[in-house]
C-alpha cells in the first residue's frame, strides 16, 4: 500500500512541477525572443532568396492565406518565392508582437514591401498573423494569414 501511495504522490509531484510557470519548460522571456530571432531570419531569408532557410523555418503542414484569400501550401509558397520573376527590396517589418501559448505562438505586425513582379514594380503594405508551433523542441511557422492594409 505504501509504494502505491508513493507512487501516486510522485506522479502528483510531478504533474504540478510540470505545470508551473518557469519549470520543466524556458523562461517565456527566452522563447519570446527565440521566436523574434527566428522571424527576423525567416523575413531575411525571404529577401535573399534562400530557399533551404525558408523551408527549414516551415512546418510540415505550412500554408499561406493572402490578402485576397487564396490560399497555398508550402511548396507552392517556396516555388513562388524562388521564382527568378519576383524580386524584393526593401522588406520591413514593425510592430512585431509575440504570444506565447504553450507551444503554440501567435507573431503578428506590419509588413512594407517593394519591389517587382516580372518587371512590374510592386508596394504592399500588410498586417500579418505566423502561428508557429513547437514540435520536437523546434519551431516552426504553421500558417500565415495576411491582410492588406489601405494607403
Amino acid at each position: 500500500m505504501w509504494m502505491i501511495k508513493l507512487t501516486l504522490n510522485a506522479i502528483a509531484l510531478a504533474a504540478c512541477v510540470a505545470l508551473l510557470p518557469g519549470c520543466a519548460t524556458p523562461e517565456p522571456a527566452n522563447e519570446i525572443a527565440t521566436l523574434a530571432r527566428q522571424a527576423h531570419a525567416w523575413d531575411g531569408a525571404i529577401v535573399r532568396k534562400d530557399l533551404p532557410a525558408i523551408a527549414a523555418n516551415m512546418a510540415p503542414d505550412y500554408r499561406h492565406i493572402r490578402d485576397n484569400g487564396a490560399v497555398s501550401d508550402g511548396a507552392a509558397f517556396l516555388a513562388f518565392m524562388g521564382s527568378p520573376k519576383l524580386l524584393i527590396a526593401p522588406y520591413q517589418v514593425d510592430d512585431l508582437d509575440v504570444r506565447l501559448y504553450g507551444d503554440v505562438a501567435l507573431l503578428s505586425g506590419t509588413t512594407r514591401m517593394s519591389g517587382s513582379y516580372d518587371g512590374a514594380p510592386f508596394k504592399s503594405h500588410y498586417r500579418y498573423t505566423d502561428v508557429y508551433v513547437k514540435r520536437g523542441g523546434q519551431w516552426r511557422v504553421s500558417s500565415v494569414q495576411i491582410t492588406a492594409i489601405a494607403e
